[in-house]
């Protein structure tokens, strides 16, 4: 069985390639092997997680889905590789891939091959195993911030917080501290929010995602 993903990020103009320091960095954005979509990979809550970021055709509903609830909802920013753990002592994370050419669940692996190459296998109850490649089409992506709100993470001792940098100076000194920068341009992305050209931004931030962490 051929693991066939309908997954999807506008190509950004300048991206070239990467070094092989970068080879075992599953995250980023990644063209699935028929060229239909990109798959957005990234680190949300302690695991790897994978959405649609860009379609071919666009459009796209997840009408195979099982779940009568869910067959009209949009596939682009649909989770597509759910909550994968890193495996100990080798570069391969494993978890669920969501296929919606049939609306099924797998098991799944993902593994770097090369820094610009990303392998993934599933199986149907252990066996009718199948995979593909996937090729490189954006850079790796920094840890979200939205892992600060992973569960685990330590808690606020309701203290308040110590002043710093300037606060601090005017505290000790009474020196009036910088007037704050002017506010960014009205439409300006900041990292992570969706625009125009990237209608998904952080997959962390994504309600299907950030549910299933919480």
């Amino acid at each position: 069985m051929r693991l066939a993903l309908y997954t999807g990020l506008i190509l950004a103009g300048g991206y070239t390639c990467l070094t092989p320091a970068l080879a075992a960095d599953p995250t980023g954005d990644w063209r699935v092997a028929d060229s239909v979509a990109n798959i957005r990979v990234a680190q949300c809550y302690g695991s790897m997680w994978g959405a649609v970021s860009w379609e071919k055709q666009p459009g796209g509903r997840d009408e195979n889905n099982p779940d009568v609830s869910k067959k009209n909802r949009p596939t682009l920013g649909m989770a597509t590789l759910i909550d994968m753990k890193k495996k100990p002592g080798i570069d391969q994370w494993e978890g669920q891939v969501y296929n919606a050419k049939d609306g099924q669940l797998y098991s799944a692996t993902i593994t770097p091959a090369g820094p610009d190459q990303l392998e993934i296998k599933g199986c149907v109850m252990g066996f009718l195993c199948g995979g593909e490649t996937w090729t490189r089409v954006g850079p790796p992506i920094p840890s979200s911030p939205a892992n600060a709100m992973a569960k685990g993470a330590p808690k606020s001792s309701g203290a308040a917080p110590k002043p710093q940098g300037a606060q601090a100076a005017q505290a000790t000194t009474g020196a009036t501290p910088p007037a704050p920068a002017a506010p960014k341009a009205a439409g300006a992305a900041r990292p992570g929010q969706k625009s125009a050209a990237d209608p998904v931004g952080d997959i962390c931030l994504l309600p299907e995602i950030a549910g299933f962490a919480h």
